[in-house]
């Protein structure tokens, strides 16, 4: 057998790779709170992303670049400009609390990338253009709420929740759904995400005596009204947004968190629910993610992040027949794609997006949860 010299050897790769495409690199930019004061949400997401996204999509690597926003809607949108124009990323996911997911989808439709948020927002249908939302429309999970409040013949709420566009998201849904219902806001009452006492809030709603207590909060700040209105003597129902539904909330509420009622995504308890291809992604996530990170360290939070791959993993082959990734055409037939592509099972729900829904669940992506016995079990 003839051996070939080093620059024969050189020359037949030269000539191999001349003939074989070079693989497409998929640059995926993440900016999320790792750190700050919405890390119980963004941290689930962080391990999901880091540990759990496709490796591969389309039989092109991906090349995920994560950022840690802080919990600052300023270090969001700094984020989002440097995955954007300097990592030249062809996708953006981003952030974790709605005024940070607000910021990075601007810059998204400034710069034209597919942008999933991985918390609700609500912005004028030209300003969602390139925006897809991960968790479920704000007004879904409130029908949920605000339809158990009246089959228990609820009349008087009191609403407590972030003075951000999160609590005001909830307080718009109220005047929506609930009005209309009959049922009436008897006291409104503001927080901030970074405080630590909301002492003279739940004085003030004591004083009106609700039927009912809504809390327009996520992560472990909703746990704060939660222990107060019990420390106060509220008696009453409390009744939690999805943005609550963490682990975090019930260790740190203790005793004061039981009986309290969380419309959530169904991942949270995928093993309690009937089999579909939606419940089996979401019993798969779990033993993946708690494999990793312990048993009970699941969130709905970091499903979001599979939602995002198994999403991907459908519409990007479809891009890749009609352009290379890193270039305007490959970002516009992904647009294309995710607006078409229809009843893609998640861990949260089907998906069925389109140029007017850049929502895409329906009914199959909630279910409500109340803390029996320190953990979550479904309403019946």
């Amino acid at each position: 057998m003839r051996l070939l010299t080093t620059a024969a050897m050189a020359a037949l790769i030269g000539a191999a790779s001349a003939i074989t495409p070079a693989m497409a690199e998929i640059k995926v930019g993440v900016t999320i709170p790792a750190t700050g004061s919405a890390a119980a949400l963004g941290v689930p997401g962080k391990n999901a992303f880091t540990e759990m996204f496709p490796k591969e999509i389309g039989g092109e690597p991906v090349n995920l670049i994560l950022l840690d926003d802080a919990s600052d809607p300023g270090q969001a949108t700094t984020n989002a400009r440097r995955l954007i124009t300097e990592d030249k990323v062809d996708v953006i996911i981003g952030s974790s609390i709605t005024p940070s997911s607000v910021a990075v989808a601007g810059v998204a439709l400034e710069n034209g990338v597919p942008h999933f948020t991985q918390s609700p927002i609500g912005l004028p249908p030209e300003r969602m253009k390139w925006t897809f939302v991960m968790p479920q429309k704000v007004s879904l999970m409130a029908q949920a709420v605000f339809d158990h409040m009246k089959a228990a013949g609820v009349k008087t709420v009191g609403y407590i929740g972030f003075s951000d566009s999160w609590g005001d998201l909830w307080v718009n849904e109220f005047k929506n759904l609930a009005v209309p219902m009959g049922m009436t806001m008897a006291v409104e009452e503001r927080y901030a995400r970074a405080d630590t006492s909301v002492a003279g809030q739940v004085l003030k709603i004591v004083a009106a005596k609700p039927d009912v207590v809504l809390v327009g909060a996520s992560g472990t700040g909703a746990a704060l009204p939660q222990i107060a209105l019990r420390e106060r003597g509220f008696k009453g129902t409390i009744y939690h947004t999805h943005g609550a539904v963490t682990k975090a909330f019930i260790k740190i509420a203790g005793a004061a968190a039981e009986n309290a009622i969380l419309v959530s995504g169904p991942l949270v308890v995928a093993d309690q629910l009937p089999p579909s291809p939606q419940q089996a992604i979401g019993a798969a996530h779990i033993k993946a993610y708690e494999a990793k990170f312990g048993a009970g360290s699941i969130t709905q939070f970091s499903g979001h992040a599979t939602d995002v791959g198994e999403i991907l993993k459908r519409v990007v082959p479809i891009a890749l027949k009609k352009a290379k990734p890193g270039t305007k055409e490959f970002r516009d037939a992904l647009l294309a794609a995710i607006e078409s592509e229809k009843e893609i099972p998640a861990t949260h729900g089907v998906f069925n997006f389109t140029p007017t829904d850049h929502f895409g669940l329906d009914n199959r992506g909630r279910v409500l949860l109340t803390v029996k016995n320190g953990d979550w079990a479904i309403v019946k």
